[in-house]
């Protein structure tokens, strides 16, 4: 951990069948991996481990928020509960419905763990799930060794530099009146680029193009007022930072190569728009860049069985790169095997629209660091950690 956080009030309850003895060694265990890597936080809990039916969650959760605020207030504090450590139950699909309560009711940090796990933790469990809480109150797990050095990120440290991540999630087939869910997530520090906000947005069933990235609504009373996604993210990394975007590089997912030009068209110009609606003459060159995911290309390497070209699994090595079009001076797309292959097949970047006169090799070692930054697990991911993000928040809807 770089920044460990600090968390002085924490409460845990159990949804599960798990004895409260193995409840509490689990949160014993959980408590003292978090102080191990680097985080602060107090081995005792605020009120005692609570066991609780699954039928009743919102009802337990409300209480245990009441039972802890009680507590802090007669301990003359006006924090609230910092975390709560939430074991669920034995049969699944109750994870959506205590993130609403916890995050959005009652606005407090939980940390879901499922009880086959908290019944024997090991310790890799354990150290994952302390970088998730560390990340969840404020703390910093990774950072690029040289973001702190002048020019030591290429294109990222030169200027102030926000990334963009951005998806829209559709309804399975069926469900014809379900509205489709855009998320997009911004980077909210500079150099670094390790914490990102996210933001969702309902909008027509099955439509692919981001419809609120940028937005004008009519008030009685102020006239024109302009919103949407991008807007907002652009004032909060202002306000984090305290210095306005002099570059953009947007990351765009879920896009079909028949789909590119009119995505590119209608997204642009709202970027462009919530740019210009901040400030008169305000236009930062913009990368615009389309992810690939579910693409069906393998790659190996030309010499097969050859050790030194491979990992253990028999896949291309880490930080190699397949170009696409090579022979066009800007325009552009790639490969990258950014990760160790677990599962799964590599990613395809196309740079569809470029002001920031990155070369093909600017762009692919900028989509690798950002790759090795995610906070929820140590080794490095296929895509970056916006993309992870982004889904999540799109689960959580």
């Amino acid at each position: 951990m770089i920044n460990g956080g600090i968390i002085d009030n924490w409460a845990c309850v159990s949804f599960s069948r798990i004895p409260p003895e193995e409840v509490h060694r689990f949160c014993c265990d959980l408590i003292q991996m978090c102080n191990m890597t680097g985080m602060s936080v107090n081995p005792r809990p605020l009120v005692d481990n609570r066991s609780a039916n699954p039928n009743h969650i919102e009802n337990a959760l409300r209480d245990v928020y009441r039972r802890t605020t009680e507590m802090l207030g007669k301990q003359g504090h006006e924090k609230q509960l910092q975390l709560l450590i939430v074991i669920l139950p034995e049969v699944s699909g109750s994870y959506g419905k205590i993130k609403k309560v916890c995050e959005t009711d009652l606005g407090i940090v939980s940390q879901c763990c499922l009880p086959r796990h908290a019944a024997r933790p090991n310790k890799q469990y354990l150290e994952n799930v302390a970088l998730k809480i560390n990340v969840k109150v404020g703390g910093r797990n990774t950072v690029l060794e040289r973001a702190f050095v002048r020019n030591g990120i290429p294109f990222v440290s030169e200027v102030p530099t926000i990334i963009f991540g951005a998806d829209v999630t559709h309804p399975p087939p069926g469900e014809d009146s379900a509205s489709s869910i855009a998320a997009v997530v911004a980077s909210m520090d500079w150099p670094e680029i390790t914490k990102y906000r996210g933001l969702v947005s309902a909008q027509p069933h099955r439509q692919e193009i981001i419809e609120d990235l940028f937005s004008v609504t009519k008030d009685p009373k102020r006239g024109n007022v302009n919103g949407g996604m991008i807007r907002e993210l652009l004032i909060a990394f202002r306000r984090k930072t305290g210095r306005r975007p002099e570059r953009i590089l947007f990351y765009r997912d879920g896009v079909s190569e028949g789909q590119f030009s009119h995505v590119l068209l209608h997204e642009m110009d709202a970027i462009r728009k919530a740019c210009a609606s901040l400030e008169e003459g305000y236009m930062p060159p913009v990368t615009f860049v389309v992810v690939q995911k579910r693409d069906h290309t393998r790659l190996f390497p030309d010499v097969h069985g050859r050790r030194d070209m491979t990992d253990k699994s028999g896949n291309i090595l880490p930080g190699s790169v397949f170009e696409l079009m090579t022979c066009h001076p800007t325009d552009f797309g790639f490969y990258p095997c950014n990760n160790t292959n677990i599962q799964g097949t590599s990613c395809n970047y196309h740079v569809l629209y470029d002001e920031n006169n990155f070369t093909a090799d600017a762009l692919q070692s900028l989509t690798k660091k950002l790759c090795n930054t995610y906070a929820r697990c140590v080794p490095g991911l296929s895509t970056g950690e916006f993309f992870f993000l982004f889904s999540f928040c799109l689960n959580f809807t």
